[in-house]
Formats: C-alpha cells, structure tokens, sequence
C-alpha cells in the first residue's frame, strides 16, 4: 500500500495478500432504509467534502503526529483511505 504521499505501508491482513487480490462481489442487492438514506446524506452534503475530510483526517493522523502506530491503528487509517477513494470513485461516476 501507498500513503498519500508516496511512501510504502506495509498492511499485513489475516488471509490477503500485499496486492490486495480480493475481489468485490457483483450481486446486487436491494439498500436497507438507513442505507439509503446515508447515501442519500453523503449525496446532498457532497461527495468530495467527505473525501476531503478523510483524507484531511488520515494525513494528519499520519504524518502531523509523534505519536506510534500499532497494527489495529494502521488498519483504521487504512479504512479511512478505502473510504475516500470510494468517495472519489463515486462522485467521478456521478
């Protein structure tokens, strides 16, 4: 994995590997009520304010701090990146 800065974090994940060969599944199900209405939300407050917040957020956990990061903190950093690259993804299909 790549931070946004271009340096290399090692992501270790019980059962993937380093290039992150899952695949997501194609069946398409019908969004729950609270689903829809998160998409919803996320749609009028706007797409790219939230990608940016995350990203805000990660990059100053990151690379802002003094603080060590242990495996559990790296994952939840990651999360965040998966978070607002599907963001993008969204709104550059939007």
């Amino acid at each position: 994995m790549r931070s946004s800065n271009g340096q290399s974090i090692s992501l270790h994940h019980p059962g993937t590997t380093t290039d992150d060969t899952r695949q997501v599944s194609k069946i398409r199900t019908p969004l729950l009520p609270a689903q829809a209405a998160f998409i919803d939300y996320i749609m009028f407050h706007g797409v790219s304010e939230f990608s940016k917040s995350l990203k805000l957020i990660h990059d100053l956990a990151l690379y802002h701090t003094d603080v060590p990061f242990n495996d559990e903190e790296k994952y939840a950093l990651f999360n965040l990146k998966i978070l607002w690259e599907g963001f993008e993804q969204i709104e550059q299909e939007c």
